[in-house]
């Protein structure tokens, strides 16, 4: 794995901060007759995300070119001008840029203190030349005349190489495709509808396969993405989910296995060793095939403290598994490609305290954590004898520091899960807060009649936080009847993200 954020450049174009190639705003008539590549490594960060295509188009020439002889220049909105822009540029081995119209018609007014973004890039390239497409003229001592077809392809300066550019939409951003494809790049676009380079299995693949590589990132869409940084470490560790993608709830559905190691009498999983347990989780999610649009892939849910009636050495009603006895079901589930979710049941112990005994899990793509707050005690309770609860701000004080591991790990997305059954085993649900790098979701866990278990379904709706997704429960012995995988696919509406089976 690739070192820590301190070690990586943040390069964020963002609107008062430009990155600046290794040359400087030489005289146009002493510019380079030669591209050279921008400074950047393997570290390197850029993202080009202004809502305006003539910023992302100075943008991407500043993240990419360090000097360029010339540029070719057209209007943003004359589709034909920047098809036949981007053709010279490409050849030329020079920068397409973009500009808002007929940029000569107010010198000074609309284009501000310098003259316009395109003039001011054409100064830092210290370009000797630009060519005009479709109705541009700039206000710049830089003269017009055609680009040559078939330049020499740039240089790379020192400390660079070529970068792999994403583009959220490359029609949109067709001048800094060409930017890129003239630098030498390579360019990799994002599915139609996707802003999430972790949603999207063949950026992921692109980005671990150049991981030695700067990267790029051009849209309008990338404004949104609150650690650009993170992303695409997260994407260059490679790791995927068995449909592609990292992002766990965007397009994937779980069937999972419930229980803890060697215990049989709290849940399936334990009912057999690791590799058995694999075999029974695809069996059980094979039966939902089919159901539903979204694909469906086995898990294990692996208790890894479990609330015990006996207070134990340190007194907390909560028996910690050792790590040791955890690891042959996650290097299982690992080598399965199924994920497996840790469950925490702390007894009178806190959630944070238990979860960081498992960082060494934890820190492993594709092993995720869960709170069951039904275990959660006061100082004064034991286990069975009431249903535990959790403040809001327990919750996020866990929900805090994995984040932080899986920023300061360079991991990809993890599942964030919360049990809960009743409203009061949350407490002030609605401060809980979501971080980029989880997927929070509910786990609904009522057991019994289905009437009683839909109300429970339905009343942990009413007023949850935007943006979480929800699970559901299946017990095999406790519910009367238990849902077949077509009544859970028909009658849980919404359509649960996880299914368990206890």
């Amino acid at each position: 794995m690739r070192s820590g954020p301190t070690s990586r450049v943040l390069l964020a174009l963002a609107a008062t901060g430009l990155l600046l190639g290794a040359a400087g705003c030489t005289g146009a008539q002493s510019g380079p007759t030669r591209a050279t590549l921008a400074k950047a490594t393997a570290q390197t960060v850029s993202v080009a995300s202004a809502s305006d295509a003539v910023d992302r188009s100075v943008r991407t020439s500043r993240a990419l070119f360090a000097s360029a002889p010339g540029a070719v220049v057209a209007p943003a909105g004359d589709a034909d001008a920047v098809r036949s822009a981007a053709s010279a540029a490409e050849a030329a081995h020079v920068p397409v840029l973009l500009t808002g119209g007929d940029e000569s018609a107010a010198p000074g007014e609309s284009e501000g203190k310098g003259g316009s973004p395109a003039a001011r890039e054409l100064a830092r390239l210290g370009a000797r030349w630009y060519q005009a497409e479709g109705n541009v003229r700039l206000d710049t001592d830089v003269p017009e005349q055609d680009a040559p077809d078939g330049g020499d392809a740039p240089e790379p300066s020192r400390a660079s190489r070529q970068a792999t550019v994403v583009v959220a939409d490359a029609s949109a951003d067709a001048a800094a495709v060409a930017t890129a494809k003239a630098a030498g790049a390579r360019v990799v676009a994002m599915p139609d509808g996707v802003t999430d380079p972790a949603a999207a299995p063949d950026v992921v693949t692109a980005l671990h396969e150049r991981r030695d590589h700067p990267t790029v990132l051009v849209g309008a869409a990338f404004a949104d993405l609150p650690d650009p940084e993170w992303t695409v470490r997260a994407a260059e560790n490679g790791w995927q989910l068995p449909d592609g993608g990292q992002r766990p709830f965007d397009g994937h559905r779980y069937v999972a296995l419930y229980g803890a190691p060697g215990a049989p009498a709290l849940g399936v999983l334990g009912e057999q060793d690791p590799t058995a347990t694999v075999r029974r989780a695809e069996s059980v999610a094979a039966s939902y095939e089919g159901l539903g649009d979204v694909p469906i892939t086995p898990a294990m849910e692996v208790i890894a403290t479990v609330a015990t009636g006996d207070a134990g050495a340190d007194g907390d009603y909560s028996t910690e598994l050792p790590v040791s006895t955890l690891e042959p079901y996650v290097d299982a589930a690992h080598d399965a490609g199924m994920p497996v979710i840790l469950d925490l049941q702390p007894g009178r112990a806190d959630f944070l305290s238990q979860a960081k005994r498992y960082e060494s899990l934890l820190s492993k793509p594709g092993v995720w954590l869960a709170l069951d707050p039904e275990w959660r005690l006061g100082h004064d309770q034991v286990p069975l004898e009431q249903i535990g609860s959790v403040k809001a701000s327990e919750v996020n004080e866990v929900s805090s520091w994995l984040a932080d591991l899986v920023k300061e790990k360079g991991l990809p997305p993890k599942a964030f899960v919360l049990h809960q059954f009743r409203l009061s085993m949350i407490q002030d649900r609605d401060t809980l807060e979501q971080h980029p790098e989880l997927d929070m979701l509910v786990h609904v866990d009522g057991q019994g009649s289905q009437p009683d278990k839909q109300a429970t379904w339905k009343a942990l709706h009413v007023g949850a936080p935007e943006g979480i997704h929800w699970g559901w429960k299946n017990f095999y012995d406790e519910d009367t009847p238990m849902l077949t995988p077509q009544q859970t696919m028909a009658d849980v509406t919404p359509t649960p993200s996880l299914i368990t089976y206890q």
